[in-house]
C-alpha cells in the first residue's frame, strides 16, 4: 500500500479540549492538587494498614490493596501532566510522554476491571463455599490471581501501543483532556482496519470476560442468599455493598469513555464531556478508599489512630514543655 502524500509522525500533540478559565487556572491548579494528594493519601494509608497488620492477611484484603495500589498507579499516570497543562497556556504533550500516557491508562482501566472481578469470585467463593474457602484459596492462587490482573493489562496494551506506534498521522490534535489511544488512532492517515480489530477484541476481552465472571458469581451469590438463612443474607450485603457499588461507579465512568471515544458527542457541552471523560480516573481512586475505609473496622481504627491520636501524643511535649 503506498504512502500517503501528506503522512507525518508529529512531535507533540495538542489537547484541544482545554478551555481557557484565566485567573482561575490557579484556584484549579489547588483543588486538583488537593484532589490528587488525598487519592495518594488514602490508597496509601489503607496500603500500610494491610501490610503492617497481620489480622488483615487475608484473600479478601490482599485483594483489596492490590486495587488501592492500582487506583495510585492510575492516579500517578493522569494528575501530574493534567497539572501541567492547567498552568500552561499551550497544552502540548511529547508523543513519548503521550504514548506513555495512553498505556499506563488503558493498563489501569484493564487492572481495575479485573481486580473487581478477581473480588467478586472470592466473595462467591467465602459465601457459597464457607467450608472449602481455605482449601480453594492458597497462597499460589492468591498469587496467581494478582500476576494475571496485572499481567493480561500490561499485555494488551504492549500489543495496542506498538501497533498505534507504527501509524502515520495526518494531524496532532486530541480532542481530550488526556491522551488515549483511539483519538490517536482517528488523526492516522493510512488504514486502521487492523489496529480497529485488535482494539475491538482486546476491548471485548478487557471488559465482557470480567464482567461475566462478576455476573455469574453474583448469581450463584444471590441464589445462595435466597435458599439460605438470614444470617447467611446479612453476611452477604455487608461484605458485597462495597463491592457492587465500587464496580457500578466504575462501569459509569468507562462506560461514558468508550461511548465518547466511539460516537460523536458534538452535542454534549465541553465543559461536561470534560467532567464525564475524568469520572473514571478521579472519583474510582477517591471513591474506593472511603467506601472500603469506612466500612471495615480495623481500617476505621487506624485512621482514627493516625490523624487523631498520633497528632495528639506529637503535641503532648510541647504543652508539657511550655507549663514548665
Amino acid at each position: 500500500m503506498p504512502e500517503p502524500l501528506n503522512s507525518t509522525f508529529p512531535y507533540y500533540f495538542t489537547l484541544s479540549a482545554y478551555i481557557d478559565v484565566g485567573g482561575f487556572r490557579y484556584l484549579l491548579f489547588l483543588i486538583i492538587l488537593c484532589l490528587f494528594l488525598c487519592i495518594i493519601g488514602a490508597n496509601s494509608l489503607l496500603v500500610y494498614v494491610i501490610s503492617v497488620n497481620r489480622s488483615l492477611h487475608e484473600p479478601m484484603y490482599i485483594f483489596l490493596c492490590s486495587l488501592f495500589i492500582n487506583e495510585v498507579y492510575g492516579s500517578s499516570a493522569l494528575f501530574p501532566l493534567l497539572l501541567v497543562q492547567i498552568l500552561s497556556h499551550v497544552h502540548q504533550v511529547a508523543v513519548p510522554l503521550c504514548f506513555l500516557q495512553n498505556f499506563c491508562l488503558f493498563a489501569y482501566g484493564g487492572s481495575e476491571l479485573l481486580i473487581l472481578a478477581v473480588m467478586s469470585y472470592d466473595r462467591y467463593l467465602a459465601i457459597c463455599c464457607p467450608l472449602d474457602y481455605q482449601a480453594r484459596m492458597t497462597p499460589n492462587r492468591i498469587s496467581f490471581l494478582i500476576a494475571l490482573t496485572w499481567v493480561c493489562p500490561l499485555f494488551f496494551c504492549v500489543v495496542m501501543t506498538s501497533l498505534s506506534a507504527t501509524l502515520h498521522l495526518c494531524n496532532n490534535v486530541i480532542q481530550k483532556v488526556y491522551c488515549d489511544n483511539h483519538s490517536i488512532t482517528k488523526s492516522a492517515c493510512t488504514d486502521t482496519s487492523l489496529i480497529n480489530a485488535w482494539g475491538l477484541l482486546i476491548t471485548s476481552l478487557s471488559v465482557f470476560v470480567p464482567l461475566v465472571i462478576i455476573f455469574y458469581s453474583y448469581v450463584l451469590i444471590l441464589k445462595v442468599c435466597f435458599s439460605g438463612s438470614k444470617q447467611t443474607r446479612q453476611k452477604a450485603v455487608s461484605t458485597c455493598s462495597p463491592h457492587i457499588a465500587s464496580l457500578l461507579n466504575f462501569s459509569f465512568g468507562a462506560c461514558f469513555e468508550i461511548l465518547q471515544s466511539r460516537f460523536d458527542m458534538s452535542g454534549v457541552p465541553n465543559v461536561l464531556r470534560i467532567i464525564l471523560s475524568l469520572y473514571w480516573l478521579t472519583c474510582q481512586p477517591l471513591f474506593n478508599p472511603l467506601l472500603y475505609g469506612l466500612n471495615i473496622n480495623p481500617f476505621c481504627v487506624f485512621a482514627v489512630t493516625v490523624f487523631f491520636l498520633l497528632p495528639v501524643h506529637a503535641v503532648k511535649p510541647l504543652f508539657s514543655f511550655s507549663l514548665l
